[in-house]
């Protein structure tokens, strides 16, 4: 894959979690109430720094979790090497929580319905409201999200790769273009 534009550079990126922080509180009114989960890996990350620019503006205390869908993937039984399984730790109950799942890119939907199934297994939520960095085209399922930060058309061709300073050392994301081979 080469690298063929870039999307958000690290400032670029803040301020989208940013204004989705603000648009999460302006749904949520009751904070006691509200639980956030970061889908492994990199939303796992955009849901620490959410819930951090929430608890500063808010003067809160809210905590994450980690949802790993791995063995909920529709397509990992049809993978021939071994999925990696990765750590799942929700620190509240989720039960009639109004709960805000946090991935990084939104494509086909497909990790989104299987997180949705993951979260069945710990709970029945009050809500589940979705919130992705980018929104990209060909969906698969009827599944959309309720805070965006960016939205990005594409072609098959393509992916959207996003980098995160925990994991890669620098906050950007990037339109890549797949080279035959890939």
């Amino acid at each position: 894959m080469k690298q063929i534009e870039l999307l958000m550079d690290a400032t670029a990126l803040d301020r989208a979690l940013t204004r989705i922080s603000h648009q999460i509180l302006e749904k949520n009114s009751r904070l006691d109430n509200l639980g956030i989960v970061g889908m492994q890996t990199r939303g796992v990350f955009l849901a620490q720094r959410i819930a951090e620019k929430i608890n500063a503006l808010e003067k809160t205390s809210l905590s994450t979790g980690v949802l790993d869908i791995t063995m909920y993937r529709d397509d990992y039984r049809m993978a021939l090497k071994q999925p990696k399984v990765k750590v799942t730790n929700i620190p509240f109950d989720i039960n009639g929580v109004d709960m805000v799942l946090v991935d990084d890119v939104l494509y086909t939907g497909r990790t989104v319905r299987a997180a949705l199934e993951a979260l069945n297994d710990f709970g029945r939520p009050k809500t589940i409201q979705l919130a992705v960095l980018i929104d990209r085209d060909f969906r698969e399922m009827p599944i959309r999200a309720d805070y965006i930060g960016m939205t990005v058309t594409t072609r098959k061709n393509q992916e959207v790769a996003l980098k995160v300073k925990e994991i890669d050392g620098e906050d950007s994301a990037w339109l890549m273009e797949l080279e035959k081979g890939d």
